[in-house]
Order: structure tokens, then sequence, then C-alpha cells
């Protein structure tokens, strides 16, 4: 099973339909997913199913929806266990950007955190997971899949955000402020945390 984030609703992509009777269900040969992602965009339908019995080939029709990027990013903790957080656009973001040819996908993120935050001497400890998420450039409608890695840093030097990709902050958070710029964010960041992150006690 995988998600595919539009917005803040999840599009479930399965070969087993019967535990999410409650959802719109739509074959992913057949369905027109622009039209999909417009309709959810819209908030005319939520609680989607997107189905193929042969779950062989779920993750290949899953690609062919949509234009594919591959990116890279990091949930890069310090030595105090604060977690590095960018605020672009308007929510608060973990850095990630798009791979370039010849790299690694673990050279792409450290690359991406690196050049959107300034932080320095990362080490990859651990790789957490990929999100899938739809997003517009110059009109056309993609899917991005994002591979994350935990990192960790000693660096204490002054953080850059990077202000040309519309990043107006880079800073490190402890939980409790954690906790609240999730509630900023976007689903699919939210997808990343344990589920005690989610959990205000900071009160």
């Amino acid at each position: 099973m995988y998600k595919v984030f539009v917005k803040e609703v999840a599009i479930i992509v399965t070969s087993d339909k019967s535990t999410f009777k409650d959802h719109n269900t739509f074959n992913i040969k057949k369905v027109n997913f622009k039209e999909l992602v417009q309709q959810i965009e819209n908030k005319e339908i939520d609680n989607v199913v997107l189905y193929s019995k042969n779950e062989s080939k779920l993750l290949k029709r899953l690609h062919k929806l949509l234009p594919l990027v591959i990116a890279g990013g990091g949930l890069v903790l310090n030595q105090d266990n604060d977690f590095l957080f960018i605020h672009r656009n308007g929510k608060w973001d973990l850095p990630k950007g798009k791979a370039e040819e010849g790299e690694t996908i673990e050279q792409t993120s450290i690359r991406e955190v690196e050049e959107e935050t300034g932080v320095r001497d990362l080490q990859i400890t651990n790789y957490l997971g990929h999100t899938y998420h739809t997003f517009s450039r110059k009109g056309k409608l993609k899917l991005k899949l994002t591979h994350w890695f935990i990192m960790e840093t000693d660096f204490h030097k002054k953080l850059k955000p990077q202000k040309n990709e519309g990043i107006d902050k880079a800073v490190w958070l402890n939980k409790e402020m954690a906790i609240l710029a999730l509630k900023d964010s976007y689903a699919n960041i939210r997808e990343l945390f344990p589920d005690d992150m989610l959990v205000d006690d900071a009160r």
C-alpha cells in the first residue's frame, strides 16, 4: 500500500481494497488522475482509493500516472535532539530537493539539506522512508517521490535559509516547538514523525 498526498488528502494506492469499503474506489489503469486531483483540490471528493488487483504491478502503475520527480530530504537532529525545520511559502517543512544526474539518493539528500539550511557535517544514521505528493510546476501536474533519511550533526553555527528557493527561515526546534510547527505543515511531513510526536504534551 502507498499513499499519495494531494494537499491534506491521502489517496490510498492498494491491491487490497477490502479494508477501505467506505472510500471512493477507482481502477488505477483507467482513472483520469489529473481530473481526480482537481476534484480533490476542489474538495468535491475525498477518501479515495486507487486499486489494482495485481500487486506486483502496483508501483509501476503508480509511477505512470504523472511525470515522476525523484527527490531526497532529511529529518535532522542536532546534539540537543532539536529538529531542523525550514519555513517556505507560509508553511513549516523539512529540507528536501530534486535529485541531480549521477547522484545517489543519499548524496541528493545531504546536498539539499545543506543548500536549503546552511547546515554542515551531516551524518546519515538511518533510512526513514518515502512519501509521495502531487505538485504543479509551470502549469504541469507532477508526482514527487521523496526519500527521507534521519541525519545527525554537531553543527552549531548560524543557519542560512536558501532565500532564492522561497525559504525565509531555517531553525532548530525542540520537541514542543516542533509539535506546534507540524500543525502548520503538510500531511506528508507529519507522516514522518512518530505518533507520540504529534501529541501536544507541552501544556
